[in-house]
């Protein structure tokens, strides 16, 4: 399936350093364009007072923030901001805070001691659908794979889905949209989305792409 690109209209860039923020702004202006919104909260209360007034397609987040951890942000996104696009900008490279963060629903985690080029990449990556993930981290998470074949699975553990959210599911995997499904289904593109949001919920992802290889290691899909 291909990957959804992420329509850089508004970013948030949540960062308490003045040097970073503006080093963070020029990037994106260089990457989504003048027309971009671009909002500056230094912390997590201004940053969730950005999110309900106006939506962000794209939040960058720094971990370590004057009033709490940015992975709580990104906990909070999942459930009042879902179509909000999380990605970890830190300095800090962690294995228990990168796991922390991806668990939580970030796509992509960079550090900022790259270069301007190498950080442009990654975003110009994200734009086009893919997962910005530096380099490092990358690797780190490759190290956490186990090489021995993996017990089976506890059937008690694999999320429940309805006969209806894995037929949207199989149609999901095939690469149909939100309007072809619905389309197929004879409902209306709303309720389709309703279905994707509990999909999406039951099997603890943040994108399409995520959902069927979540599905997938599951056994809920071929």
């Amino acid at each position: 399936m291909e990957p959804e690109p992420i329509q850089l209209t508004s970013i948030l860039i949540v960062e308490d350093d003045s040097a970073m923020q503006a080093r963070l702004r020029a990037l994106m202006r260089e990457v989504a364009g003048p027309e971009a919104r671009i909002v500056i909260a230094p912390d997590l209360a201004t940053a969730r007072a950005s999110l309900c007034e106006q939506r962000s397609t794209l939040a960058l987040v720094d971990v370590r923030l004057p009033d709490g951890n940015g992975i709580e942000l990104i906990r909070h996104m999942q459930q009042e901001s879902p179509d909000t696009q999380a990605v970890i900008v830190s300095a800090f490279a962690e294995e228990e805070t990168i796991l922390a963060a991806l668990r939580a629903g970030a796509i992509g985690y960079l550090l900022k001691d790259r270069e301007d080029i190498e950080l442009v990449l990654s975003l110009r990556s994200l734009q086009r659908g893919g997962a910005s993930i530096d380099p490092m981290i990358a690797r780190r998470i490759l190290d956490m794979v186990p090489t021995t074949m993996p017990s089976p699975l506890d059937t008690a553990s694999v999320p429940q889905l309805s006969p209806r959210e894995l037929e949207i599911l199989q149609w999901v995997a095939q690469g149909l949209s939100n309007r072809d499904i619905a389309a197929r289904a004879s409902l209306s593109r709303l309720t389709i989305e309703g279905y994707t949001k509990n999909i999406y919920r039951k099997l603890a992802v943040r994108s399409r792409t995520a959902a069927v290889h979540e599905a997938r290691t599951l056994g809920l899909l071929e």
